[in-house]
């Protein structure tokens, strides 16, 4: 059986400041912001969505900002790094600029053939940025240059204790497993969105993770529609997963299920996508709410930390 699964959808993780989130991944990263909108579950709190121009399945890195929230502790169960696509020959061009804007923990390394420039966001967020050929992804231009834009996502890194049941879910769910370099393996979907690498770092003695500031919350799995997303719960549940019936997210169709190692990952569809709501160039500029929460707007709004561009 293939799944249709074709990479990342997204990554979501966990922030302390809304401002200050925004500000690092639009002016730093140069990344769009897509979306502002809130938190289903807790209205109370943004959802930011940043990626390229259209917000690209696969390019999408969102964040809720929970005020107060205490600092995330990295360990075992998480996604540890998020990696993204830049063109070769660019990383000297993003150490300058990272490093003039005082970003902490760059740190250059090499791996599976691959330039690394590994640092930390604003709450300590496990990043990076890879060099890759070919990427025909075409990259969002407000602060950095097209030649130099992040393209999208290159893929994740998984922190766990083994790799044998999480790695036989990503075969199960189209990766091939790619080798083995340091402690790490790499899984990767032939002909897939580009965001198509998942890494495994195995840390037999290494703590648990405990999620806050910084941490990823769940990773997402990309399919082209609904039914592709049908198709890929059956599999799963006839496999023996947990997994939620579709739920909608207004600009995608999600499901989520505990992996073996404890990660939460999401299986989201491509469409609607996120001009369901507004035009194009406007993307990321208004408070969107989803509908059940629009009669607390007023309430919403004067609630949430203000954002300035």
């Amino acid at each position: 059986m293939t799944l249709p699964i074709h990479g990342l959808h997204h990554v979501t993780a966990i922030a302390s400041s809304a401002q200050g989130n925004s500000d690092f991944f639009t002016r730093t990263l140069g990344l769009r912001r897509v979306k502002k909108t809130v938190n289903f579950d807790d209205p109370g709190t943004y959802h930011l969505y940043y990626g390229d121009g259209q917000g690209t399945p696969g390019s999408v890195m969102t964040y809720f900002p929970f005020r107060h929230v205490g600092q995330g502790r990295p360990g075992l169960g998480e996604v540890g790094e998020t990696a993204f696509s830049v063109p070769q020959g660019t990383l000297g061009f993003w150490k300058e600029r990272l490093a003039a804007q005082n970003v902490q923990g760059l740190v250059e390394t090499e791996a599976f053939g691959e330039k690394r420039l590994r640092f930390l966001g604003p709450d300590g967020d496990g990043l990076a940025l890879t060099e890759v050929a070919q990427d025909a992804r075409t990259g969002w231009t407000g602060t950095v240059p097209e030649a130099q834009a992040v393209r999208g996502f290159r893929g994740a890194t998984l922190r766990l204790r083994d790799e044998g049941a999480t790695g036989e879910l990503l075969r199960f769910m189209g990766y091939d497993r790619l080798g083995t370099e340091n402690g790490v393996t790499r899984y990767g979907i032939p002909n897939g969105n580009g965001a198509d690498i998942i890494d495994i770092e195995t840390l037999p003695g290494a703590e648990h993770a405990e999620q806050g500031a910084g941490s990823v919350h769940h990773i997402a799995f990309a399919v082209p529609d609904r039914a592709a997303q049908l198709e890929v719960r059956k599999a799963l549940v006839d496999t023996g997963y947990q997994v939620t019936p579709p739920i909608d997210r207004d600009y995608f169709w999600a499901i989520y299920f505990r992996t073996p190692g404890g990660v939460l990952f999401e299986v989201a569809t491509d469409e609607p996508g996120f001009t369901r709501d507004e035009p194009a160039d406007r993307l990321g500029q208004d408070l969107k709410l989803p509908t059940q929460h629009e009669r607390l707007r007023d309430r919403i709004e004067a609630h949430l930390e203000p954002i300035t561009d």
